[in-house]
């Protein structure tokens, strides 16, 4: 089944995790092992989550790195659907 507009996995973290801790965006970023500026870009949905990240927040944060990246999956996936025209593309018969 196909999720309605699903959510930026930056959003998630912010609103689900960094929404109740009591440590600075920053102090997130450094407990992870990145960059502050890379994970404001995260937080910021101007950038995505990769193997390596989900990783990072699977050990930092909780949830499997499978997960993280079948949110980053979905939301890509749906907005490619919103922009992407297949409509003229034929089915390419394979026989076997």
């Amino acid at each position: 089944m196909t999720m309605h507009n699903p959510p930026h996995p930056g959003e998630f973290i912010q609103k689900v995790f960094l929404a109740h801790l009591d440590m600075s965006r920053r102090s997130v970023a450094l407990k992870l092992g990145v960059s502050p500026s890379t994970f404001l870009r995260l937080v910021k949905g101007q950038s995505g989550i990769s193997p390596e990240m989900a990783l990072r927040l699977s050990k930092g944060l909780g949830r499997s790195p499978e997960s993280w990246l079948a949110m980053q999956d979905n939301f890509d996936l749906w907005h490619a659907r919103q922009n992407v025209d297949v409509d003229d593309i034929e089915t390419i018969p394979i026989s076997g």
